[in-house]
C-alpha cells in the first residue's frame, strides 16, 4: 500500500511521456525513459539540444554506482570510493492541461540540484536528501505540444559526506495535475489523539489553496484494515485559513509491530458542488509513551525498542532506491527480531516509510548529520543557514502521516553540543518541528554522556535524549540526567567479515586502538576481520556487551546497533581496497554474519540454535565453538558422535563455547529444555567444490513495479556442504527480457563492479539481482570454469 495522493485515473502516455488530465487528481509516476548524460554543458538545458546521443535510463538513478571503485576519487574510501561528478537528465513531453495546474515533484536528487521546464529555471536544491517540487503550470506548451524538463545533478563538490552517497535522481519523481482548488502539497494532517480499546478519534486537519469564489465541501470516509467502510463525515470547521474533521471510530484494530494495522481515509474536496480533488493515505491507531523510570511502551504495553541503524544505499543498487530490495532488508532485520529503524543520519525515501508502515517498524526520522559546523569540507554546513528551515519542514510535512514514526531527531552528534551554539540552534530546530507536529518527540542523537559538557542537552529543549556509545554512562544516568526520557540512540560499531574466524574468539580487538591512528596496523591482508563478535571501533563494544547493559536498564528506552545492514563508505578499520563497512550484522549483500543470531537469540520467541564457525581446520588445531541458542536451558555438543560436553548459558551470557582440536567430520550441537531435546544442528567437514546450488527468493516479479528476483549462489561439495573459502567466479548469462541488476558477495575489498554480471563468490557465496524489463520468461544460467553451470528461470509479469 503505497502513500500517495489518490489516483482517480491512469495517466496516458504519448510517446516519450504525456499526460491526459481528467480526473481532479491525477499522479504519474514519471520515471520511465529519462536521458541521461555524464558531464556538463552550457546548452544542456535548451529545447533545443539535441540528446539522441544521450543514452535512456530509468528512475531511480544513482551513476555514482556505475563507476569503478578507485582511490583516486575525491569522496574517498570513506565516501565508497566511486566517482561523483555533474550529470544532466532530460525528459520530453506531452500534457493536455484544460487549465489545470501540474507539477513536477521529486522525493531526493543528490545532490545540488536545478531544474529548467522549456528552457525557464524552476530553481535550485542543495541537501540530496530532501523531497520538494515545483509547479510547471504557466511555462507549458499548449495541449498536445511537446514540453522538456532538464535536470541538472552536481555532486563535483567532494568530500561532502562521511558514507557513501550516491549521485543522481536516486528516488522517485511524479508528475502530477490538479485543479486550480487543491490540497496543498502535504497539506493533509492526520493524527489520533483520542485512543482506547474501545474508541479512537482521528483527526483531520487541511491546507487548501483555493482559487476562485463560491463554497466548500469536503466528505471524507474511512475504511478498516479489510476494506470495510467505518464512517464517512461531510461536515468540517475553519480555523485560522484550515479545515478539520473529526471522525470517531469504534473498537479499533491497533497498529503495533506485530500486528500493523492500517485504515485508510479518503478526502473529497468539492467547490461549488463540483469535485476539484481528493486525497487517500493509509493511517494507523496507536499510542505511545516514553518514560524517564520505565522507559517506552506502546499501545500502553511496556516493550523495548530493538532497532539498527540504517544508511540509504541499497548494496550493489548503490542509492538508487527499489522497493522490493528494501522490503528484502526489511524481512531479514525482522527476522533477526528489530522492531525499529533508525534513519541514519537523513530522511529516507518516503516508500522506506511505506514499507515500514505495513511492516510493523518503529522509526527515528533523523534530518541531518550536521549543521553550522563541519564534518567535511563539502558538507551541509555550507548551505545550513539558509536551508535548514525548508529541510528540516519538508522532512516533518512529508512524513508526519506515518504511523511508524515515533521520534524526530534533527542531528547526530552535532558538534555545536560543545559549545554554546548549541543552545539556540537546538531550540530553534525544536521549534520548527514543534510548529507542524507535537504528537511526537523530537530527540537528537548526543556523543557527549556528561550533562555539563553538552550544550545541546543543557538547551532543555529534548523530549527525549540520545546517547551515542557511551556504554559506561548508561548506570549513571538516573543520577546525572535524573527525570530524564532516553534512547541508547548508536551503540557497538562492531567490526566483522561474514565467514572468517580469527583465534581465540575470546581476545577482544579495537580498531583503530585509539584517535591517533586512522586504520588498523597489523591487520590481516586479506582485509578481513573476525566475526566472533570479538571486535569493534574504540569507541564502540561488542554487541554481547552493549546488549547485557542496554537489557538490565529499564529507564533505557531501546537502542538503535551501528548497524543494521553493511552499507558503501567508511570501511573502519582498513583504508584502500575496502570500500564498504564491516559495522553490518548482515552484510551488504544481505547474507548475515554469526552475530545475527545472537540478537535472534535474545530478541525472539521462536526457538532457535546457531553453530560456528565452518568445520574446515588443519587437524589439532584448536577452534572456538560457539552456539547462540533460546528456547532451551543447555546444548551438547558432539564431534563425530562424541559428547563434549552440555553447557548452559548464565544470565549475563548469550552465548556457550568450546574450545575444539580440529578434527575432520561432523560437529553436532542439540539444545535441551528440561533433558528434552528442541534443536539440532550440523556442521560438517566440507570437500572439494563440486557443483553450484542457486536459491530464489522470489520467482515471479513485476516490471511495472520494478520488482528484482534475488538469488543466492552457493558452492557447495558433492554432498551439498558450503565450501567455506570457495572465491569462484561467476559468470551470470541472462537470455529474455531481464537483465542483472546487480551482484555482491559481501566482501568489503572486492574492487569489481558492484554492476558487472561476474562476480566472485566469497566464503561461498554470491548473490545476484535480476531486474525484470517486460513480460515474459528469463534465464539466468550461472556458469564458472571447472564446474557444470546452473540455470534458473526467472518469470516477469
Amino acid at each position: 500500500m503505497i502513500r500517495k495522493i489518490f489516483v482517480f485515473a491512469f495517466c496516458v502516455l504519448y510517446f516519450s511521456g504525456g499526460l491526459m488530465a481528467q480526473p481532479p487528481r491525477s499522479v504519474l509516476e514519471f520515471n520511465n525513459d529519462w536521458k541521461f548524460h555524464l558531464g556538463d554543458g552550457d546548452d544542456y538545458a535548451e529545447r533545443g539540444f539535441n540528446d539522441n546521443a544521450w543514452r535512456t535510463v530509468q528512475l531511480p538513478h544513482d551513476w555514482s554506482i556505475e563507476g569503478k571503485f578507485d582511490s583516486i576519487h575525491p569522496a574517498g574510501n570513506a565516501g565508497g570510493a566511486l566517482p561523483g561528478g555533474i550529470g544532466w537528465y532530460r525528459k520530453s513531453f506531452r500534457t493536455s492541461q484544460a487549465n489545470k495546474n501540474v507539477y513536477i515533484s521529486f522525493d531526493g536528487i543528490y545532490q545540488n540540484s536545478e531544474v529548467w521546464i522549456n528552457g525557464h529555471y524552476l530553481g535550485k536544491w542543495p541537501y540530496g536528501y530532501s523531497a520538494f517540487q515545483y509547479e510547471l503550470t504557466k511555462w507549458l506548451n499548449p495541449a498536445g505540444q511537446r514540453n522538456l524538463i532538464a535536470v541538472k545533478v552536481d555532486n563535483s563538490q567532494q568530500p561532502n559526506s562521511r558514507w557513501y552517497s550516491g549521485s543522481g535522481i536516486y528516488r522517485d519523481v511524479q508528475l502530477i495535475s490538479t485543479h486550480k482548488t487543491l490540497f496543498k502539497q502535504w497539506g493533509v494532517f492526520l493524527t489520533t489523539p483520542k485512543v482506547t480499546p474501545k474508541a479512537a478519534s482521528l483527526n483531520i486537519e487541511m491546507d487548501i489553496e483555493k482559487n476562485g469564489g463560491g463554497s466548500i465541501k469536503i466528505v471524507a470516509a474511512v475504511f478498516d484494515p479489510a476494506g470495510n467502510k467505518v464512517k464517512e463525515v461531510a461536515a468540517h470547521k475553519v480555523k485560522q485559513g484550515k479545515y478539520y474533521q473529526q471522525i470517531d471510530i469504534q473498537h479499533p484494530a491497533l497498529w503495533s509491530t506485530t500486528n500493523p494495522n492500517l485504515y485508510q481515509v479518503k478526502i473529497k474536496l468539492f467547490q461549488n458542488n463540483k469535485l476539484v480533488d481528493a486525497y487517500t493515505a493509509p493511517f494507523g491507531i496507536r499510542y505511545f509513551s516514553f518514560d524517564a523510570q520505565h522507559g517506552f511502551s506502546l499501545n500502553g504495553q511496556p516493550m523495548k525498542i530493538l532497532g539498527v541503524c540504517q544508511h540509504h544505499d541499497l548494496g550493489a543498487l548503490g542509492a538508487a532506491f527499489n522497493a522490493s530490495a528494501a522490503k528484502r532488508q526489511l524481512r531479514i532485520l525482522k527476522e533477526m527480531g528489530v522492531n525499529a529503524i533508525r534513519m541514519a543520519h537523513n530522511p529516507p525515501a518516503a516508500k522506506l516509510l511505506d514499507l515500514c508502515d505495513e511492516m510493523g517498524f518503529l522509526v527515528m526520522d533523523e534530518s541531518f548529520d550536521m549543521w553550522a559546523k563541519k564534518k567535511n569540507k563539502f558538507d551541509y554546513h555550507l548551505y545550513f543557514d539558509e536551508w535548514h528551515q525548508r529541510d528540516l519542514q519538508h522532512m516533518v510535512l512529508r512524513d508526519r502521516n506515518h504511523p511508524s514514526i515515533i521520534m524526530w531527531s534533527i542531528g547526530n552528534e552535532i558538534r555545536e553540543q560543545f559549545d554554546s551554539t548549541g543552545i539556540p540552534l537546538t531550540r530553534r530546530l525544536v521549534r520548527l518541528v514543534k510548529d507542524l507536529d507535537t504528537t511526537r518527540p523530537v530527540t537528537c542523537a548526543l556523543s557527549e554522556a556528561e550533562p555539563d559538557k553538552n550544550f545541546i542537552y543543557q538547551s532543555g529543549a529534548l523530549d527525549v535524549v540520545g546517547f551515542n556509545y557511551k556504554i559506561d554512562a548508561y548506570k549513571h544516568i538516573p543520577k546525572n540526567f535524573p527525570g530524564v526520557k532516553v534512547i541508547a540512540s548508536e551503540n557497538v560499531s562492531g567490526l566483522a567479515s561474514r565467514g572468517h574466524y580469527d583465534m581465540p574468539s575470546d581476545s577482544l580487538r579495537l580498531w583503530p586502538s585509539s584517535s591517533k591512528f586512522k586504520y588498523v596496523e597489523n591487520g590481516n591482508a586479506d582485509y578481513t576481520v573476525s566475526a566472533y563478535d570479538n571486535v569493534a571501533a574504540y569507541w564502540g563494544v561488542t554487541h554481547e556487551a552493549n546488549w547485557r547493559e542496554v537489557k538490565k536498564y529499564p529507564y533505557l528506552s531501546g537502542l538503535f546497533v551501528w548497524s543494521g545492514f553493511d552499507f558503501l563508505g567508511e570501511p573502519v578499520p582498513y583504508p584502500y581496497p575496502a570500500r564498504s563497512s564491516y559495522y553490518g550484522i548482515i552484510d551488504m549483500a544481505g547474507f548475515p554474519k554469526d552475530v545475527y543470531y545472537m540478537y535472534q537469540s535474545e530478541w525472539t520467541q521462536k526457538p532457535m540454535l546457531h553453530m560456528l564457525p565452518h568445520w574446515n581446520w588443519k587437524v589439532g588445531q584448536d577452534v572456538d565453538v560457539k552456539v547462540y541458542f533460546n528456547q532451551a536451558d543447555a546444548v551438547e555438543l558432539f564431534l563425530n558422535g562424541r559428547s563434549l560436553g552440555r553447557k548452559s548459558k548464565h544470565d549475563t551470557a548469550f552465548h556457550v563455547m568450546w574450545r575444539v582440536p580440529f578434527q575432520p567430520g561432523s560437529l553436532k550441537a542439540v539444545s535441551f529444555k528440561n533433558n528434552v531435546p528442541v534443536l539440532e544442528k550440523k556442521v560438517n567437514t566440507a570437500g572439494k567444490a563440486h557443483h553450484l546450488e542457486v536459491a530464489i527468493e522470489n520467482k515471479t516479479i513485476n516490471a511495472k513495479e520494478s520488482e528484482l528476483s534475488f538469488i543466492t549462489v552457493k558452492v557447495v561439495d558433492q554432498d551439498g556442504n558450503l565450501v567455506p573459502d570457495a572465491d569462484h567466479l561467476i559468470n551470470a548469462d541472462v537470455q529474455g527480457p531481464g537483465l542483472v541488476a546487480g551482484m555482491d558477495n559481501g566482501y568489503p575489498a572486492d574492487l569489481n563492479s558492484l554492476k558487472d554480471a561476474k562476480h566472485h563468490t566469497y566464503k561461498g557465496l554470491l548473490l545476484t539481482m535480476i531486474k525484470g524489463l517486460r513480460p515474459g520468461s528469463v534465464k539466468v544460467n550461472f556458469t564458472t570454469p571447472s564446474l557444470p553451470s546452473k540455470l534458473v528461470v526467472v518469470n516477469v509479469k
